[in-house]
């Protein structure tokens, strides 16, 4: 163990702390002991000291125990003439680095100096630069803060599924601008989460990347937390809250919370620029999380005792990696990063111009940076994929019919259709939509390509930058040539695409592609739990939820909303050791509530004997266990007969007295708690759903968001059952936050639920 990263860490620890007993105090005696304090938009007070200690913060007077704990984690600083074992008082001082620094930022939020306000600046050539607006809450000039719990969950799926590997806690300023670029970058080509704070004398990363246009925020994987050191403990709570939020795990636990992410999430800092005492203190908090720290200076390293998987402190000088050019020496740095921190990554090589990675699916065209679009408004764009015989495919070929995009004004519009023939010997039929439905997120994968819906309502944007970059028509071809190849190539042998924008050919297309489209409607609609012998087990999850059990019917997709039965029947064809594996349901214990032989065994093996029963249509009596990526949460309202369904965008108050960020500690984490349950939003269509407790008709309350992004398909669930005003009936936020004003709009509307049978 390095006397000199000790000394460092334990002097910058030590003054981290005085500095926020001083903060502490002047906050008390100017706002009051009972002055709330909160992170907004998160459902774990403050969620590092909430996991380490087990102190939920909730006004300013709570942060003195949190800081006299700080206190006596702090050790002297060693002495020059004694060597002692400096690794146990090194990590004792970054927990302590750690409190504080959450400590620090609560406060400023209190006094309104969080999330930061970045002012604006002025470029290396004198152009005047507006406010930085990166964040995801509209308020211009400010930084993200901390991740809110709705895009927390939004990731969890990619978190689990492995599309995004892990993260990457970037703090300082790169050698250039193009340097920084290159290595956000080079992580975002893998799907790595990347998080941005801290300064080299006055200057930031998050500086750099916004002069070279770099688009920050949630939707490309870039969150700028702040431009000082502190702001880097949004990470360490992310991860915090990654362990409480998927793994089940209780605040105080924080043995076993650091264990979870040194086995289980997969993370690195990377300091860039000088090293002060802070940042020295700062990583020795990170490793105790098990997250290595890699600097591209010159500092001494520690070589691996256990706390990390592999090296503590890697120092990786810029100047001495070997390569043509800083570009060349910055992807470098980033494929050591990866390697020392063990993350798995799956790179699919695509021929395009534009940098290529999941990282670019959630990017925004907007109509200003717009070259063309298909579809949308003005025009027409569908997609539509299909089975062929070997012979009829010509593997790799991309064909143009029409004209390109070259004779159509800026921000002007084409009509435009994507086929793709697929053929394979272990191809099926029922794959055709899964493979289809794949489209969306393989073309957004392109930086500068805008996709939105599917089937014959797509719609695509080329932004300028990618059209100047040499982005053609011809390029959707070989996007999902490489793709399909890559992802589903043990079903798929050949791929060919064409595309077309010649309009009389459009038109024929497009009527074919409309009568497949009804033929697979009616297929799936016949699909039914009775009809098939198996379901599918998904255990994607269980890499972050050890015992939480899926189980998909073609009745019940998964909780995500992100994988049904055909999905899964897909998934095992081309894994057959993967999360998917068919459960043979055997003999029906009760058809009513869900309960099958083949599924109750399946239960007991899936969790580790922690569930020992599943019923799959039923909320009261041995729900289905979540992991923490639902899109929704359904739970009892006992005054009120019925259920309420709280969306994950929905930020509100419920009936229930808690927000969906409170109610998911419950529903999370591998528990099976009757009366609570988290789901896919297309579950609550199904003829299956909670239909042992009274079917849709007990729903009561739902979050106007789910009422107005679904309202054609809640429409036709409210004709099923027989009341078509029923939607009408349900109570939401704008209306009904309380069980008083439940039970009244219930009385009020007449809901169907006061003439049921009592639930319980």
């Amino acid at each position: 163990m390095s006397r000199y990263i000790a000394t460092r860490a334990i002097r910058g620890a030590n003054a981290l702390v005085r500095e926020a007993e001083l903060m502490l105090n002047q906050a008390i005696k100017e706002k009051g002991g009972d002055q709330k304090v909160a992170f907004p938009n998160t459902a774990y007070y403050l969620p590092l000291i909430y996991g380490m200690t087990g102190i939920a913060v909730e006004k300013l007077e709570d942060l003195v125990p949190v800081i006299e704990q700080a206190k006596r984690l702090l050790h002297p600083i060693p002495s020059e003439s004694q060597w002692t074992p400096y690794l146990g008082e090194t990590l004792d001082s970054g927990m302590a680095t750690l409190l504080a620094a959450e400590a620090i930022e609560a406060i400023r939020f209190v006094y309104g100096l969080q999330p930061e306000r970045m002012p604006g600046f002025t470029l290396a050539g004198g152009t005047s630069y507006p406010e930085l607006d990166s964040s995801n809450n509209g308020r211009v000039g400010h930084l993200n803060g901390p991740i809110d719990d709705i895009q927390l969950r939004s990731w969890g799926i990619q978190l689990v599924d492995g599309r995004m590997p892990g993260f990457a806690a970037i703090v300082g300023a790169a050698k250039s601008n193009e340097v920084a670029v290159k290595i956000v970058r080079e992580l975002q080509r893998r799907n790595i989460l990347c998080f941005l704070s801290g300064n080299v004398n006055g200057r930031s990363i998050i500086h750099q990347l916004v002069e070279e246009g770099v688009e920050l925020g949630y939707d490309t994987y870039t969150v700028p937390f702040g431009t000082d050191t502190l702001s880097a403990i949004y990470a360490l709570g992310f991860a915090t809250r990654s362990a409480l939020t998927f793994g089940g795990l209780k605040a105080g636990q924080a043995r076993e919370i650091l264990l979870y992410n040194r086995e289980r999430v997969f993370a690195f800092v990377l300091a860039l620029g000088e090293v002060d005492d802070l940042k020295y203190a700062a990583a020795a908090g990170a490793i105790n999380f098990g997250f290595p720290v890699i600097a591209d200076t010159i500092i001494p390293e520690i070589l691996p005792t256990g706390i990390t998987k592999y090296e503590h402190v890697v120092s990786i000088p810029f100047n001495e990696i070997e390569g043509a050019d800083d570009l060349e020496k910055a992807e470098r740095l980033v494929h050591k990063c990866i390697e020392v921190r063990g993350v798995k990554v799956k790179v699919a090589e695509v021929p395009v111009p534009v940098p290529y990675g999941s990282a670019f699916e959630g990017e925004v065209v907007r109509k200003n940076d717009m070259r063309v679009e298909f579809g949308g408004k003005h025009s027409r764009c569908f997609e539509y994929l299909f089975m062929a015989p070997l012979d009829d495919v010509v593997d790799g070929k991309v064909e143009l019919i029409g004209p390109t995009f070259d004779h159509i004004a800026p921000q002007g519009h084409l009509d435009m259709g994507i086929i793709v023939q697929v053929a394979g010997r272990q191809m099926q039929e029922d794959f055709e939509p899964v493979l289809e439905r794949q489209t969306h997120y393989f073309i957004n994968g392109a930086s500068g390509i805008q996709h939105i819906g599917q089937r014959d309502i797509a719609w695509i944007r080329i932004s300028n930058n990618a059209a100047e970059k040499g982005f053609k028509l011809e390029h959707f071809g070989k996007i999902l040539h490489a793709r399909f190849h890559s992802d589903f190539g043990a079903i798929v042998d050949k791929v060919q695409v064409t595309i077309i924008t010649d309009p009389e050919l459009l038109q024929q297309w497009l009527a074919k592609a409309r009568a497949a489209y009804d033929h697979r409607n009616k297929r799936l609609a016949d699909l039914t739990d009775e009809k098939v012998e198996e379901f599918y087990s998904c255990t994607l999850c269980q890499s972050f939820a050890p015992n939480h059990v899926c189980v998909i019917s073609p009745e019940r997709l998964g909780l995500c909303g992100a994988y049904n039965w055909l999905d899964c029947k897909a998934s095992y064809n081309i894994n057959p050791t993967g999360p998917n594996q068919p459960i043979r349901l055997g003999k029906v214990i009760d058809p009513l509530k869900g309960y099958w032989t083949g599924t109750n065994d399946y239960a007991k093996i899936g969790s580790h004997g922690v569930v020992q029963e599943v019923a799959m249509y039923s909320i009261m009596e041995n729900p289905m266990t979540a992991c923490g990526c639902f899109e929704c949460i359904v739970m009892l309202i006992p005054e009120a007969n019925g259920v309420m369904v709280v969306s994950r965008e929905d930020p509100s108050m419920t009936p229930a007295g808690m927000t969906f960020s409170t109610l998911a500690g419950i529903a999370g984490g591998g528990l099976q708690t009757p009366g609570v349950m988290g789901v896919g939003k297309f579950f609550l269509l199904s003829p299956k759903f909670i239909s042992a407790d009274g079917g849709f008709k007990r729903v009561v309350w739902m979050s106007s968001i789910l009422k107005e992004t679904m309202v054609e398909e809640l429409k036709a669930v409210a004709e099923r059952e027989g009341d078509p005003d029923l939607i009408e009936k349900i109570a939401d936020e704008r209306h009904v936050t309380t069980v008083d004003e439940l039970l009244a709009w219930l009385e009020e509307h007449n809901h169907p639920v006061l003439s049921m049978e009592p639930m319980f």
